[in-house]
C-alpha cells in the first residue's frame, strides 16, 4: 500500500467501525489495504471481533492475512473456525508458510490443522518439518516454475499461464532433466527475448548457484546477498530440485540472525519472540545465566586488586585511574571485536585471515593508543604537577592496554567461529571482562617496576 493511503487509513478509525458493527464499511475500506496491514489491523481486534472480520475476508485475501497474523491470533482463529474453513486455509496457504506457522503453534494445535490437509499436502508438510532446524530445507518453498530443456519458449509461457498462479515467483525458472536433476536456469526476461521457436535448453544459464537442503540458512543468505539473488534453488544430496528459497524469505531470515546476534553481544540468550510478546520471567532468564558467568569471572578482577593492594595503599593516587584505565580497554576491545564480528557476519572475514587482522589491528592499537597516550599525559601533568613517574606509569599502562585489547577483541571472535561457536558471544561484555584482567595486570606491573615497589 502506498504512503499516501497509510496516511489516510486511521487504525482507531476502522476499530471504531468494527465495534459499531458496520462490517460492509469495514470491509470495503479493508479492501483497499495491504494484507499485511490487515494484519495488523486484526491484531489490534478482541477475541470476538477477531475471528468476525477474518470471516468477512475474501478467501484469497484471508489466506495471506492469516500468514501474516502473529502465533496467538493463528491459534484463536484455527480454534474458532470449522474444519472446511482450517482446510481451505492450509491448502491455500505455501508450504513454507504452513510450516513456520506449524513449527510455532500448540502441538494440539498442530494435530488438527494436519488431520484437516490432504494427504499431498500432509505428507509434503511433514517433509519439511524433518529438516534440521534452520536449514535450507526448513525455509524452502515447493512452488516454483519447473521446466525442460527440450520445451520451446512458446511452450515455455503456455506452461507458466498454466501453473504460474499456485508458484510462488515465476520471474526465475528452473530446467530439470527426467529425473529431476536441476541442468539450468532461466528468466522470464530471457524467454520475452528470444523467438518462440527457441529451444530452453539452448538460452538457460547452466552455471547455477544453489544450496543443499542441510545448509544453514544463514549461509543461503549470505549467498543471497552475494550474488543479489531474488531466489535460490535448493537441491538435495543427488542434485536433484526438491525447492526454492525467496527473497522474502532470506530477509526473515537475516532479520532473525541479525536479532540473536545483538541478544548474544549484548550478554543475552537469544529470545524468538518480539520484545513486547516476551514475558517478564522468560526475559530473566534469558539475563541471568550470562550476568552470573560474567559476574564470577569478575573476580578475577578483585583477585589482581587483592594482590597488589600493597601497591596502591603505597601510592592511593594509583587507585584513581584504575577506571579510566579498565573503560579504555574494554572500549577498545570492544571496538575491534565488533568490526571483526560484523565481517564475519557478511562474509568479509575468514578464520584463515587471521594474521592479516591480527596485525592490522595491532598497528590501529599502537596508533590510537599513542593519541590517548600522548593526550593523558598532557591533562595528567596538568592536573597533578610533580607526579611525571606516575603519569608515566598512567599512559604507559594506556598505551599497552590499548594495544592488547585490541589483540584480544579480533582474536577471540574469530577463535569462536574456529570453535564452531557463535562469533557474537564474544563481544563487549566477555571482551570487557578479559581486558579488564589484563588491564590491570599490565597496569600494576608497570607501576611495581617504574617506581620501585614492591607486591
Amino acid at each position: 500500500m502506498s504512503n499516501e493511503l497509510m496516511e489516510k487509513v486511521d487504525i482507531e478509525a476502522l476499530l471504531l467501525l468494527a465495534e459499531e458493527k458496520k462490517y460492509r464499511l469495514l470491509l470495503n475500506t479493508l479492501l483497499e489495504l495491504n494484507e499485511v496491514d490487515i494484519a495488523s489491523f486484526i491484531e489490534e481486534l478482541d477475541a470476538e471481533r477477531t475471528v468476525v472480520v477474518f470471516r468477512m475476508l475474501p478467501k484469497a485475501i484471508a489466506t495471506d492475512v492469516f500468514a501474516e497474523l502473529p502465533v496467538e491470533k493463528q491459534t484463536y482463529i484455527i480454534n474458532s473456525i470449522t474444519d472446511q474453513e482450517l482446510s481451505e486455509i492450509v491448502e491455500e496457504l505455501f508450504v513454507d508458510d504452513a510450516v513456520d506457522m506449524l513449527e510455532e503453534l500448540p502441538a494440539t494445535v498442530v494435530r488438527r490443522v494436519l488431520q484437516n490437509t490432504k494427504p499431498d499436502t500432509r505428507k509434503l508438510i511433514n517433509q519439511f518439518l524433518n529438516y534440521p532446524e534452520n536449514s535450507a530445507g526448513s525455509i524452502m518453498t515447493v512452488e516454483y516454475i519447473g521446466l525442460k530443456k527440450t520445451m520451446t519458449v512458446e511452450e515455455s509461457f503456455a506452461y507458466i499461464r498454466k501453473h504460474g498462479i499456485d508458484s510462488e515467483t515465476i520471474y526465475t525458472c528452473y530446467v530439470m532433466d527426467e529425473k529431476r536433476r536441476l541442468d539450468g536456469v532461466v528468466t522470464v526476461k530471457d524467454l520475452l527475448m528470444n523467438p518462440y521457436e527457441t529451444r530452453i535448453g539452448d538460452i538457460m544459464d547452466t552455471h547455477v548457484i544453489k544450496a543443499v537442503t542441510t545448509e544453514d540458512q544463514e549461509e543461503v543468505a549470505e549467498t543471497m546477498s552475494r550474488y543479489g539473488l531474488l531466489s535460490l534453488p535448493v537441491v538435495d544430496r543427488e542434485e536433484r530440485l526438491v525447492g526454492i528459497i525467496t527473497v522474502d524469505d532470506v530477509m526473515e531470515v537475516m532479520e532473525e540472525e541479525a536479532t540473536e546476534d545483538f541478544e548474544k553481544m549484548a550478554a543475552m540468550l537469544p529470545s524468538e519472540k518480539p520484545y513486547l510478546k516476551t514475558g517478564v520471567l522468560t526475559l530473566a532468564r534469558n539475563r541471568i545465566p550470562w550476568l552470573l558467568i560474567l559476574m564470577l569471572s569478575s573476580t578475577i578482577t578483585g583477585g589482581i586488586l587483592v594482590k597488589y593492594e600493597n601497591a596502591f595503599a603505597a601510592i592511593p593516587l594509583l587507585v584513581s585511574f584504575i577506571p579510566m584505565l579498565m573503560d579504555t580497554g574494554g572500549n577498545s576491545g570492544s571496538q575491534s571485536s565488533t568490526m571483526i564480528i560484523r565481517g564475519m557476519a557478511v562474509g568479509e572475514i575468514e578464520p584463515g585471515d587471521i594474521l592479516k587482522v591480527l596485525w592490522k589491528e595491532v598497528r590501529v592499537g599502537v596508533l590510537v593508543g599513542a593519541v590517548l597516550a600522548v593526550v593523558n599525559f598532557i591533562r595528567l601533568m596538568i592536573q597533578y604537577p610533580g607526579n611525571t613517574m606516575i603519569c608515566l606509569v598512567v599512559v604507559l599502562s594506556v598505551f599497552c592496554t590499548v594495544i592488547v585489547a585490541k589483540t584480544i577483541g579480533c582474536s577471540l571472535p574469530v577463535g569462536a567461529r574456529v570453535l564452531k561457536l557463535d562469533p557474537a558471544i564474544m563481544a563487549s561484555p566477555m571482551i570487557t571482562t578479559i581486558v579488564d584482567a589484563v588491564s590491570l595486570m599490565v597496569y600494576f606491573n608497570l607501576a611495581c617496576y617504574l617506581l620501585g615497589m614492591t607486591v
